[in-house]
């Protein structure tokens, strides 16, 4: 799991008048909205007594505590301590972190991490969101899964014959074969764009819709963004496009949930969007019952304990993109967190800890250190 990226959170629609908890990245954290309607996310731990944000009330700005009444405001700062009394003068140490907030295509994002807002990646863009000509559905799915496992799986071109069976495409036939894949790179993510052949559709109003009815050779292919951000472009014609925008968040090391922003060019009236919605339950599904029997559990961490072929070069380039990441100082240690987590309540890092390192009550989650100046060079010299 990696700090510094943004995380959804919640559905937008979901924030109303009571604090939200959620988990993410191993900790728990409490959404909830101010007076003026904007979102809000802080960590979850009181740094009083250890209670629950989220199990109390909203009071003006702040989120109460339920166990001593204690108030946080927005930006994670403590305005009022009960017991001290009306007037007490509240010391600056009593604050616990507070997450930048965003709120796009129906979706509130957190940033989970210390970087300053000129440093900080952007959140995955989904160009056609709202623009005339677009049809978009939303869904939500949660496993018990590491959630590399799922961004690999969405970025092997060699799956969908044989985990797919409702595609229609097959993976017996005599000159089935994946094309050497164009791998695509940015700061951010990788991906490819290929082909694969098509057999006719079987559902007459998308056959009909797409102007295909007799076997083809589609466009389609994956780039991720981010650990946990992807899309997918699938193309039955040159004219007729669906999208798929994924954000994916670790609840824990073997827990994730995904939000599906799906758009579509056509079959635009509402009454269409149970047949794509369903599918994308049953094609879930297929990837998550073959998902569930690999082994190990976790994605190796090493490349030489799976035997790779070129079909998994888009595999590859991700997983290079998290060795950058973790050279960054961004991975959270999992195994340490695992072993001090029932003893010891730690915080994400935030914006305000960078700033201000001193005078935290809660730890930071312990990180992987980050690789040296020459340790790095030698990574990228191969």
């Amino acid at each position: 799991m990696y700090i510094n990226f943004w995380y959804p959170a919640a559905w937008s629609e979901q924030l109303g008048d009571r604090p939200r908890r959620v988990r993410m990245l191993g900790q728990d954290f409490v959404l909830f909205r101010d007076s003026d309607g904007r979102a809000r996310c802080l960590a979850d731990t009181c740094i009083h007594r250890g209670g629950s944000l989220a199990g109390g009330k909203l009071v003006g700005d702040c989120v109460q505590c339920p166990y001593h009444g204690w108030e946080f405001a927005g930006d994670g700062r403590c305005r009022r301590i009960p017991s001290l009394g009306p007037q007490a003068k509240i010391p600056r140490r009593a604050r616990v972190d507070a997450y930048p907030v965003a709120e796009r295509y129906g979706i509130v994002f957190a940033f989970l991490g210390d970087l300053p807002e000129n440093e900080r990646p952007p959140i995955m863009e989904i160009p056609e969101y709202g623009q005339p000509g677009w049809r978009v559905t939303r869904q939500e799915r949660f496993a018990e899964c590491d959630y590399r496992r799922q961004l690999e799986n969405a970025l092997d071109p060699a799956h969908n014959e044989f985990v797919h069976p409702t595609h229609g495409f097959s993976g017996e036939r005599d000159d089935y074969r994946v094309p050497p894949l164009n791998i695509e790179r940015s700061t951010w993510g990788s991906g490819f764009l290929t082909t694969y052949f098509a057999p006719p559709l079987k559902d007459e109003r998308m056959k009909s819709a797409s102007g295909r009815d007799e076997n083809a050779v589609i466009e389609a292919g994956t780039h991720h963004f981010g650990p946990c951000a992807l899309t997918t472009r699938i193309h039955p014609t040159p004219e007729v496009f669906i999208h798929q925008h994924v954000f994916k968040v670790p609840v824990s090391e073997s827990e994730v949930r995904t939000f599906l922003v799906q758009t579509r060019n056509f079959l635009l009236e509402p009454e269409h969007d149970s047949r794509f919605l369903e599918r994308n339950e049953i094609v879930a599904g297929q990837d998550a019952e073959v998902l569930a029997d690999l082994h190990p559990f976790f994605t190796p961490e090493t490349n030489a304990h799976e035997f790779l072929v070129p079909a998994d070069q888009a595999v590859l380039a991700y997983r290079e993109k998290l060795a950058e990441w973790q050279a960054r100082g961004w991975r959270i240690d999992a195994r340490a967190l695992a072993a001090r987590g029932r003893r010891e309540a730690f915080a994400i890092p935030s914006p305000a800890r960078r700033e201000q390192p001193r005078g935290w009550v809660l730890d930071s989650v312990p990180l992987l250190p980050a690789a040296t100046a020459a340790e790095q060079g030698a990574a990228a010299a191969g």
